[in-house]
């Protein structure tokens, strides 16, 4: 990424958010381009490779979330949403569809572009640190095409998901608060609380449970947070 000008996409209807965030963008060094409907914002996204999508939730044609979900069908490129509403269940309907972060309006043009920077570096440090992939028992993950299996069938979960999935199975035993979670997969300087995690472990049991995994289970610790126990050594 060091050797090429970095691209970013901003999709919002608003002319005058654009304008401005498209300023600071430049400013951090990023070829800007910009999308007003949702339509156009997927029909952009396919004619380039982006570093990262600032996505606002709130578009003609098509909103911010079905544009992120059909990113995420063929691409864990950083994303960014942006709403002007800022009710939970939406801040977590955002981030389970598969984006990293969640901005709220008004908001101030240098904290988008600071959240922008910690989320390309949670992505670039997990790049060289994880290994290919990871197995244990029936599990298997590849952190690099965010791909599970379980007795070798494909496990479809969000981006998150997957990366709560390797953080506790790559350290298994290892009992990590909600916080230590939420700074390892959002980031220290994310805004939301440990209720985040807990809804997200909650969707992952589900999926994982449609299939027998005896060897080994993501245990809760009370009082304290979970872990990937190991049933059998």
């Amino acid at each position: 990424m060091e050797d090429k000008i970095k691209k970013l996409l901003i999709a919002d209807d608003h002319e005058q958010i654009l304008d401005v965030l498209s300023v600071y963008a430049r400013k951090e060094g990023y070829e800007v381009y910009t999308a007003g409907t949702g339509v156009e914002a997927l029909e952009v996204f396919s004619s380039q490779e982006f570093a990262a999508v600032l996505l606002d939730v709130m578009m003609p044609e098509m909103d911010g979330f079905e544009v992120c979900r059909q990113i995420r069908k063929k691409s864990m490129v950083p994303i960014i949403m942006v709403t002007a509403r800022g009710e939970d269940f939406e801040r977590i309907m955002g981030l389970d569809i598969g984006a990293d972060d969640y901005i709220v309006k008004p908001f101030s043009p240098s904290e988008v572009m600071a959240r922008l920077r910690a989320v390309l570096r949670r992505m670039q440090a997990a790049q060289t640190t994880q290994d290919a992939c990871l197995s244990k028992s029936n599990l298997w993950i590849s952190l690099d095409r965010y791909q599970v299996t379980l007795d070798g069938e494909p496990i479809h979960l969000t981006k998150k998901e997957t990366e709560i999935l390797w953080l506790l199975a790559s350290h298994a035993r290892t009992v990590f608060t909600r916080n230590q979670i939420l700074d390892a997969v959002w980031g220290y300087d994310y805004y939301g609380d440990d209720r985040t995690v807990d809804t997200h472990i909650k969707r992952l049991r589900a999926k994982l449970e449609a299939y027998a995994h005896p060897d080994w289970e993501i245990a809760t610790v009370r009082g304290v947070g979970y872990k990937f126990e190991v049933c059998h050594a």
